[in-house]
């Protein structure tokens, strides 16, 4: 499981893109989130008809299989660029400089080629959904009132090429670090020890409350 990790930024092209990108996976996990807190509500009315009225929300089931995709994958790329993502930390941890570069610019690239063929093969799994000529754009729809399924296909494709496009900048910034010996580079995930997480978590509380 990964630590706690941090990303620096600076004045760089390279830092810049990556705070722009940084703004467009915070709206889609703030929507993600939206989503969940949506479904919770849907829950709640779901069974306040039925405990109330006897009326449970019609198509409930189908509203969680739309969300499902929204809450699961649109945040992603968030997570990804704060390193957040299964790792083997284990082994992380015993790296420095050059080799630890090394090592995160060929796992980044491995899991950048899943990554494209997870967005063809989603993008396929979308457009077979998808038809302008039917009702609804949609050649299939949930069960139980017929909502379009394609919304919730998009989602995946489209998750999935943001996390593309962070993976791409992240093997910048881990093959810059490892062709100039960087120690704490820019626009990555640094895995904080255990010390400086307590002491950035100390300076949030601080902020907070003040």
């Amino acid at each position: 499981m990964a630590g706690a990790a941090s990303v620096l930024e600076d004045d760089s092209l390279l830092s810049r893109l990556d705070q722009r990108l940084a703004k467009l996976e915070w709206g889609m996990a703030f929507v993600s989130g939206l989503g969940a807190f949506a479904l919770m509500v849907l829950a709640v009315r779901s069974v306040g008809g039925r405990e109330l009225f006897e009326a449970p929300l019609r198509g409930y089931v189908d509203w969680i299989e739309m969300a499902m995709p929204l809450i699961a994958i649109f945040g992603i790329s968030y997570v990804q660029r704060q390193g957040g993502h299964i790792r083997m930390d284990i082994v992380i941890g015993q790296l420095s400089g050059r080799s630890l570069w090394l090592l995160e610019l060929v796992t980044t690239f491995f899991a950048l080629v899943l990554m494209v063929f997870l967005v063809v093969g989603a993008w396929a799994h979308f457009d077979r959904s998808f038809d302008f000529a039917a009702q609804n754009w949609s050649r299939d729809s949930t069960i139980d009132i017929g909502l379009p399924i394609w919304p919730a296909k998009l989602v995946v494709p489209v998750a999935f090429g943001v996390v593309c496009l962070r993976m791409i900048l992240q093997m910048v910034g881990f093959g810059r670090a490892f062709w100039l010996g960087l120690e704490r580079p820019v626009a990555v995930p640094l895995v904080l020890s255990a010390a400086e997480q307590a002491q950035a978590e100390a300076e949030h509380m601080t902020g907070h409350d003040a």
